[in-house]
């Protein structure tokens, strides 16, 4: 029976470090590995070459997922020390100036209160400015989660945006600013299928050259992957596995 292939396939990547955790990209959307060489052509008087020789090959990838993990942008781009931790964006919290002095709001993560990221007024969505210290109409000032408005603001409505730390989920990446020429390697295995055949092709030694992070209205946010492969120490580059 013919070779097919139908849907968006596997792939898993493995960082080449000794025991490191295979990954798996998720919700994956597609793969792709482009396959190219270089070639040279001899001519003499006539129109045509008499000679093609092959000179350099390239294979390049690119891949398309949905679901993302720490250890997948680790292993495979950053290279960096993870650990777990993450910084969390509480998004326009619901606060109210209160109607006598001090008029202070204090967020509900000002205990793991990290930075501000902007007040607003709640009625109309205007920006307040913020200021060091003695804040006037439309001004604040912050310190450790705990917000200072004017007296001229007293019992207005408030949104607070700010980031807090969650020590205890997710993970944090240190990616630091490594010399040149110092980047994760990694092997990947993509693999298409079709009512039983299984067609397979093992890059044995790759590094990314680009990691997208794409929002989009109304639609899913799709993590795009570039990488390249070169040949491993004992010279191997791709090896294809085929049913037919």
């Amino acid at each position: 029976m013919p070779q097919r292939s139908f849907g968006s396939g596997l792939l898993f990547a493995t960082n080449t470090a000794a025991n490191s955790t295979p990954i798996q990209f998720g919700t994956l959307q597609d793969v792709s590995l482009d396959i190219s060489r270089t070639v040279k052509e001899l001519y003499g008087q006539g129109q045509f070459p008499v000679a093609v020789g092959a000179a350099q090959q390239k294979i390049t990838g690119k891949a398309k997922f949905a679901q993302v993990s720490g250890n997948l942008y680790n292993d495979l781009f950053f290279g960096g020390t993870s650990a777990t931790g993450q910084t969390l964006l509480v998004y326009q919290e619901a606060g109210a100036i209160p109607a006598v002095t001090p008029y202070t709001v204090t967020v509900n993560g000002s205990a793991n209160f990290v930075d501000d990221e902007g007040v607003l007024y709640a009625d109309t969505g205007l920006p307040f400015k913020k200021v060091a210290s003695a804040p006037t109409q439309g001004q604040y000032s912050v310190a450790a989660g705990v917000y200072t408005f004017a007296a001229a603001d007293a019992s207005k409505n408030v949104l607070i945006s700010y980031t807090k730390t969650d020590a205890t989920n997710g993970t944090t990446i240190t990616t630091g600013n490594p010399l040149q020429g110092v980047q994760p390697t990694f092997s990947i295995i993509v693999v298409r299928q079709y009512n039983g055949q299984q067609e397979a092709f093992k890059l044995w030694s790759c590094i990314a050259s680009k990691l997208s992070l794409p929002t989009k209205m109304a639609d899913w946010g799709i993590t795009e992957l570039d990488f390249t492969a070169f040949a491993d120490s004992a010279g191997r580059t791709i090896t294809p596995y085929v049913s037919e």
